[in-house]
């Protein structure tokens, strides 16, 4: 896929810093998700890429699994990263257990929007396979991992806090009538090239 849209949107969604991250799914939502307009949803964003994150380091490092690039001979679609990343084990993908954490957070937020955001944290995993730097299976074990942490956090005080917060800075976002921060037709003709779920 490279050269094609989808490419564009896979390296995008390489980047987990903030703030580019925190607008990954503003088009599901059909509202920005910033510092300034959403401060709770916008930390609650930054503390769960943590929390789904860094608990797929036991395996990485207990598998210190190859990742696809270090095969194929293939380029990425984050050159600057192959470094780091032919040290870092590919199993489960990290990014994956991040971008279905998100969903799962923001559906529950938003589930009016639920079909969109879930659409769009499987599309954010499927952009490791795109980028050559996962293979499938680490994909889905990432999307168990980040169901696992956000399971865990429903019984933390503080993030039912921040959930129910980040409920309140949604509507008035909504209330205020403010759009996207990103391309959204773009976005979805992008995630149109994704081939269709295995049953």
């Amino acid at each position: 896929m490279r050269g094609t849209p989808r490419w564009a949107l896979a390296t995008e969604d390489a980047d987990l810093m903030f703030p580019h991250a925190a607008g990954t799914f503003s088009c599901a939502l059909n509202a920005p998700i910033t510092e300034q307009d959403t401060p709770h949803l916008y930390m609650l964003m930054r503390r769960s890429l943590a929390d789904a994150g860094l608990p797929t380091y036991s395996a990485k490092n207990e598998y210190k699994r190859a990742r696809p690039f270090t095969f194929n001979k293939e380029p990425t679609c984050t050159p600057d990263d192959e470094t780091n990343l032919r040290e870092d084990g590919s199993y489960p993908s990290g990014h994956t257990a991040v971008g279905w954490a998100w969903a799962l957070i923001l559906s529950e937020i938003a589930p009016d929007r639920g079909d969109a955001i879930l659409a769009r944290g499987r599309a954010f995993g499927q952009s490791r396979v795109v980028c050559n730097v996962h293979w499938e299976s680490d994909v889905i074990e990432g999307r168990f991992v980040g169901a696992a942490a956000v399971a865990r956090l429903h019984a933390d005080a503080a993030f039912l806090a921040d959930l129910e917060a980040g409920k309140a800075e949604l509507a008035s976002v909504r209330a205020k009538g403010l759009k996207p921060v990103r391309d959204c037709d773009a976005e979805a003709s992008a995630m149109a090239l994704d081939p269709p779920s295995a049953p």
